[in-house]
């Protein structure tokens, strides 16, 4: 088979957008404690057949990667039941705060889960979870200029998170860990990608921590 050609490539650049669709019903056909399920029915044309989809309509999530001054990042490790596994992970949470900025939720997680405030914020990666199965969008902060929580001050984790063990990992051994399969939590593994891609340039190139998110479900 012959190799393609690079003048066969595009120099358009590629950017997902919107695609509005005939929306033809929505229902929810389960109410579950965290987040439901709906059912659409919709024409991807005038002239198409209609189409069924459930999905899971969720609010949306923030993850950070907390990095020190030394460039390691911060991982913790949590029992998640529906892989039957013990994940690292980076410290992530749900936007289910009632207007709650998108940074101050991921503050808000930083310091319940890793008992650590951020000076400097910027926006590593945005992205879609599941895109086929779910509406949850999220984006992973990179967060430096890091403190600690007072003690006294700190949140009193329950259940899964009560279990949460905290490990310091320099970034190249995280991405070596991400290429080898031994991280398995998509934002633990796009957040590590991601940082290292940046670090080339110095993280001069990051969007700022207030950059729009257009894909978040509130801003569609």
């Amino acid at each position: 088979m012959p190799e393609i050609s690079e003048t066969a490539s595009t120099s358009k650049q590629v950017s997902d957008m919107p695609s509005p669709r005939r929306l033809l019903s929505s229902k929810k056909v389960y109410e579950g404690r965290i987040w439901d399920v709906v059912s659409d029915s919709f024409k991807l044309g005038e002239d198409t057949d209609t189409l069924v989809r459930d999905y899971i309509d969720h609010p949306g999530a923030v993850a950070v990667l907390p990095m020190n001054v030394d460039g390691e990042v911060l991982l913790i490790k949590q029992y998640r039941h529906p892989v039957g596994m013990d994940l690292w992970e980076i410290p992530a949470g749900l936007l289910d705060v009632e207007g709650e900025d998108f940074v101050a939720g991921a503050a808000r997680e930083l310091a319940e889960e890793a008992d650590l405030t951020a000076a400097t914020w910027n926006v590593l990666v945005d992205f879609f979870n599941s895109p086929g199965s779910s509406s949850e969008a999220v984006r992973i902060y990179l967060a430096r200029g890091l403190g600690q929580v007072p003690e006294a001050e700190r949140h009193v984790r329950t259940d899964e998170e009560a279990e949460i063990e905290l490990h310091w990992v320099p970034l190249e051994d995280a991405v070596k860990a991400v290429v080898e399969g031994r991280l398995h939590n998509p934002s633990a593994v796009l957040g590590i990608l991601a940082a290292a891609a940046a670090r080339a340039d110095g993280f001069t190139t990051l969007r700022p921590a207030n950059a729009p998110w257009p894909a978040h479900p509130s801003q569609r």
